[in-house]
C-alpha cells in the first residue's frame, strides 16, 4: 500500500509540476532526455528528422510502448542521453537535417522545453512534438514556435470514463480537449493518431472516436494497430488479428478522413 501511494503522489508532483506557471525559464541544459533516434524518414512528416525521447509521463496508458520512460526520475539502470547530445548531434549535421521531433514519454511535463524548442528553433531547424495533449498550458506556451504536432487521440473524447480507463489517470479527456482546441485554433499542421487494439478500444468505440475527429474537421488520421513493446517477452494484450478493424470500418474510416493512414506491424 505505501509503495503504491508513493507511485501516485510522485505522479500528482509530476502533474503538477508541468501544469503550473513558470517561475522563471528552465534552461534547455536540464531537458531530460531518456534517448536519442539521430535519424528518422517517418515521425516528422516530410522531414529528415532527429528524435529526442523525453522522460516523465504522468499518465499510465494500458498498451505504453515505453514504461521505462514514464517515472519522471531517470532509473538508474538504464543509460540516458542529455540535452548537450542533442545539440552536439544537431550541430554536426546541420544541413543535413531538416527538424527535430520532442517525443516521450510527454514531452510538455518537462519545464525545459520550451528553452530547447526556442534554441532548436534558433538552429535553423523545424520542430516537431508528440503528445498526449498533457499539459494544455505548457503546449500553448510552444506552439507559436511548433511546426507540425503529432496528436495521441486515445479514445473517444465524449467518452470519459473509457479514455480515463485507458489513460489509468482521471480528467485525462478534459485535458486533452483543450490541447485539442489550442491545437486548432493555432494553425499548426497536426495528425490525430490512436494506437488500438480491441480489448480496451472496441470497433464501435473507435468509429466513435473517428466519427469525432470528423466533426471537429480533422483531415489526417492515423490507425496505428497496438504492437508488443520492442526488447519485451511479456505483452499485456494478445496479438491483434487481421480482422480488427474490419473491412467495413477501414472503408468507413477512409471515407471520413482525407487523409488516412494505417499503421500495422504484426510483431
Amino acid at each position: 500500500m505505501e509503495s503504491g501511494a508513493s507511485d501516485t503522489s510522485r505522479v500528482i508532483r509530476l502533474e503538477e509540476t508541468g501544469s503550473r506557471e513558470s517561475e522563471g525559464k528552465v534552461p534547455a541544459a536540464r531537458l531530460r532526455v531518456a534517448g536519442i533516434t539521430p535519424f528518422t524518414t517517418i515521425d516528422f512528416p516530410g522531414k529528415l528528422s532527429a528524435v529526442a525521447f523525453l522522460q516523465g509521463c504522468p499518465w499510465r496508458c494500458v498498451y505504453c510502448q515505453n514504461p521505462w520512460m514514464q517515472p519522471a526520475e531517470f532509473s538508474p539502470e538504464l543509460e540516458h542521453d542529455s540535452w548537450e547530445k542533442l545539440e552536439s548531434l544537431l550541430m554536426r549535421r546541420k544541413g543535413l537535417l531538416d527538424g527535430v521531433v520532442f517525443s516521450g514519454g510527454e514531452p510538455t511535463v518537462d519545464p525545459a522545453l520550451p528553452d530547447a524548442v526556442r534554441r532548436v528553433k534558433d538552429m535553423g531547424f523545424a520542430v516537431g512534438l508528440h503528445t498526449g495533449g498533457i499539459i494544455p498550458k505548457r503546449l500553448g506556451e510552444i506552439l507559436p514556435l511548433i511546426d507540425w504536432v503529432g496528436l495521441d487521440v486515445k479514445a473517444p473524447p465524449t467518452d470519459a470514463e473509457l479514455y480515463d480507463r485507458v489513460t489509468g489517470r482521471p480528467h485525462s479527456a478534459a485535458h486533452f480537449l483543450e490541447s485539442f482546441k489550442l491545437i486548432q485554433a493555432s494553425g499548426v499542421k497536426f495528425e490525430c493518431r490512436t494506437t488500438a487494439h480491441p480489448d480496451y478500444l472496441p470497433e464501435e468505440k473507435l468509429l466513435e472516436l473517428a466519427r469525432w475527429l470528423r466533426e471537429e474537421g480533422v483531415d489526417t488520421f492515423a490507425l496505428q494497430i497496438y504492437r508488443r513493446p520492442m526488447g519485451t517477452l511479456f505483452s499485456p494484450f494478445p496479438a491483434v488479428g487481421s480482422d480488427y478493424p474490419s473491412e467495413e470500418a477501414i472503408a468507413l474510416l477512409k471515407g471520413y478522413f482525407p487523409h488516412f493512414i494505417e499503421r500495422r506491424n504484426d510483431r
